[in-house]
C-alpha cells in the first residue's frame, strides 16, 4: 500500500507492480470468434479467493484496460470483456493478481477466428480449448455443456442448440439452456454442435455463438474419471427466512471430463423447477484450469428463502457424483434469549426495588387502608405505643417537648389514626408506684416511641430515670419491640447519648420533626406523620378519617 497526500488528506492505495515484475502462474489459450461477446475471468483460487486487486494489460502496453463499461474492451471487476471481438483484439493479454506483499500474473494467448458457423475445415478446429471439445457416450444419458462464460453484468437466455447447421429436434434432445441432454447416445452423434445464446449488457443485445466438437465413446467404465465434489457434503445450512443466499458447488475432474454439473432438486434441474418464480436459479459453470484436472464452480442462488425450502435436498451432480445441502431455519441461542431474559429481569427487579423504595411507604399505607382488618390484635397487648419523654426541669424547655407529646400526638395517632398510645403523667391510674406502672404498661405496647432532644435541652436529665432505663431494657430484650426514634430538634452527634440510644439509632434510624406546632402539622398525610405511620404496627379498626 502506498499513501497519497490530496489536499492536505492521506489516502492510502493499493500498490501495483508491473505486469513484467510478477510471477507467472498460469498460460491460457483461447479461440473465441470474430463478432460476437467474449470474455475471460481472472480466477486463480487461492490467489483471487482473498482480498486482492486485480488489473489487465494488453501485451506489451503499460496501461491497464479501462473499467468504463461502454468501452468496447474492458474490465469488470475480475473479468475482461470484449463487446464484440475485432480482428485486431487478437494477443497477448495478462492479468495481474497484486495481493499485500505478493504478485502474480495470468496469460492468456487470445486467437480471433472467422465466424463460420458451418465450417468443418480444420483451420476452423485448431486449438479449441477443452471447452469445446466434448464426448459422449454409446448407449448412454449423456449431455453437452454450453459454456457461456461471462460476468453476472451480462444477462443470457434464449439458448438454441445446432448440429450441422440445423436446429436440434427429436424425442431423444432435451434442450436445458446452456445444457443439451442426449438420451441413449449413439455412434451418429458425433460431429459438429453449435450452442447460440442472446447477451444482454448495458441494453445493448448480441449474439454468443459456442461451436463444439463432439465425438462419441464406447462406455467402459469410469477409469478414474469419476469427479470430486469437494462441496457441498450432504450438510445442512442454517438461513434466516426470507434472506438471500449463494451457494456454491466445488467439483474438480479431469482435463478431458465430459461431464454434466447442475444443480437438481426434486430430480428436476432447478432452472425448470422454478422455471415461473425465477426466485431460485443455477448460475454460470466457471472453470478453472490446472496442470492435473479442473476445478469448476456452479452456484445457486436463493433470491428470497421461503419456508417451503427447508428441509428439503438441493442436489450439485457432476456426472455420477452427486452431494446435497439442506436449509434448516437458525437454531434459537438459548444462552443468549437466557442472557436477555436475566438482564431484563435483573433491570425490572432493580427499577421495582427503586420503586419501591422510593414509594414504599405510599404503598404500605395504601395496602394497610385497603385491606385492613377490622379484628383486634390476638397479641395480649392493650396499648399500641409507649410514648417516652424527656421532662426538662426549667418549663421553657419543655414546651415543645409537652405540645408534640400530649397535644399534637394524640390528636393525630389517636383520634385520627386510630391507635391507642400510653403516654406516662396521662394514662397511669394514681397511688401506682412508677416502677410497676412503667414495667406493666411497656409489656402491654407494641412499640416504644422516644422522643429526644439535643444535650442543650437536657436529655442527659434521662440518663439516670428508672423509665427510661425500662423502657429502653424492654425494647432492646423483648421480641417484636419496635422503637420509633423521633427527633424534635436535629442532633448531629450521638456520642453524647446513652449507648442504648446511639444502639437504637443504628439499628432503627430516626424520625426527625419538620412541624411547626400549627393546624399543618395535625395532618396524618403530611412526609413526617406517614413516616410515624409506617413505623407503627397496622390498624385494626378503620380510624375517624381515611389514611
Amino acid at each position: 500500500m502506498v499513501s497519497l497526500l490530496l489536499c492536505g488528506v492521506s489516502i492510502a492505495l493499493p500498490l501495483f507492480i508491473r505486469a513484467d515484475e510478477c510471477q507467472n502462474v498460469s498460460v491460457q489459450n483461447e479461440a473465441p470468434l470474430v463478432s460476437q461477446p467474449f470474455a475471460f475471468n481472472c480466477t486463480y483460487p487461492p490467489l483471487t479467493s482473498g482480498k486482492a486487486y486485480v488489473t489487465w494489460y494488453k501485451h506489451p502496453s503499460k496501461i491497464p484496460v479501462s473499467k468504463y463499461i461502454w468501452s468496447r474492451i474492458h474490465q469488470d471487476q475480475n473479468w475482461i470483456l470484449f463487446l464484440p471481438l475485432t480482428w485486431e483484439d487478437s494477443g497477448i493479454y495478462q492479468c495481474v493478481i497484486n495481493n499485500t506483499n505478493t504478485c502474480h500474473q495470468i496469460q492468456v494467448n487470445v486467437t480471433v477466428f472467422e465466424k463460420h458457423n458451418c465450417d468443418t475445415s480444420r483451420n476452423s478446429q485448431m486449438n479449441l480449448s477443452d471447452e469445446y471439445r466434448q464426448i459422449l457416450h454409446i448407449g448412454k444419458d449423456d449431455s453437452l455443456m454450453c459454456h457461456l462464460n461471462f460476468p453476472k453484468s451480462c444477462d443470457l437466455d434464449s439458448v438454441k442448440w445446432y448440429k450441422d447447421c440445423k436446429e436440434i429436434k427429436g424425442e431423444r434432445f432435451t434442450n436445458w439452456g446452456i445444457k443439451l441432454s442426449v438420451n441413449n447416445v449413439s455412434a451418429e452423434d458425433r460431429g459438429n454442435y453449435t450452442c447460440q445464446a442472446r447477451l444482454i449488457h448495458a441494453g445493448r443485445e448480441f449474439t454468443v455463438l459456442n461451436k463444439i466438437t463432439v465425438d462419441t465413446r464406447e462406455n467402459v467404465g469410469h477409469r478414474g474419471r469419476i469427479p470430486k465434489i469437494i462441496y457441498p457434503i450432504n450438510n445442512t445450512i442454517e438461513v434466516q427466512l426470507g434472506s438471500r443466499l449463494v451457494v456454491n458447488c466445488n467439483i474438480t475432474d479431469t482435463t478431458d471430463n465430459t461431464n454434466l454439473r447442475c444443480w437438481r432438486v426434486n430430480g428436476t434441474l432447478v432452472d425448470t423447477y422454478y422455471e415461473e418464480s425465477k426466485r431460485i436459479q443455477e448460475g454460470i459453470e466457471i472453470p478453472t484450469s490446472f496442470p492435473e484436472y479442473k476445478f469448476y464452480t456452479v452456484d445457486i442462488t436463493f433470491l428470497e428463502v421461503k419456508m417451503e425450502d427447508y428441509g428439503h435436498p438441493f442436489m450439485c451432480h457432476a456426472g455420477v457424483s452427486a452431494a446435497y445441502f439442506m436449509l434448516q431455519p437458525p437454531v434459537p441461542d438459548f444462552r443468549a434469549y437466557l442472557i436477555g431474559g436475566l438482564v431484563a429481569f435483573t433491570s425490572v427487579a432493580v427499577f421495582i426495588t427503586c420503586i419501591y423504595n422510593i414509594f414504599k411507604i405510599d404503598i404500605t399505607l395504601w395496602y394497610r387502608s385497603a385491606f385492613h382488618s377490622t379484628g383486634t390484635m390476638d397479641d395480649g397487648k392493650l396499648y399500641d405505643a409507649y410514648v417516652l419523654y424527656p421532662k426538662p426541669q426549667r418549663k421553657s424547655q419543655s414546651h415543645n417537648v409537652d405540645t408534640l407529646v400530649l397535644k399534637i400526638l394524640p390528636k393525630v395517632l389517636e383520634m385520627q389514626c386510630g391507635y391507642k398510645l400510653f403516654i406516662f403523667g396521662r394514662d397511669e391510674f394514681p397511688g401506682q408506684a412508677v416502677a410497676n406502672v412503667i414495667d406493666e404498661n411497656i409489656k402491654l405496647c407494641r412499640r416504644l416511641i422516644i422522643i429526644i432532644v439535643p444535650e442543650s435541652l437536657g436529655f442527659d436529665l434521662l440518663k439516670n430515670m428508672s423509665e427510661e432505663q425500662i423502657a429502653v431494657y424492654n425494647a432492646l430484650i423483648q421480641d417484636g419491640m419496635k422503637v420509633i426514634l423521633i427527633e424534635l430538634e436535629k442532633v448531629k452527634d450521638y456520642t453524647a447519648m446513652p449507648e442504648s440510644i446511639q444502639y437504637i439509632k443504628q439499628k432503627h434510624g430516626s424520625i426527625h420533626w419538620s412541624g411547626d406546632f400549627t393546624e399543618q402539622s395535625l395532618c396524618a398525610k403530611t412526609k413526617f406523620w406517614k413516616k410515624v405511620r409506617y413505623r407503627m404496627p397496622p390498624k385494626r379498626f378503620p380510624p375517624s378519617s381515611p389514611a
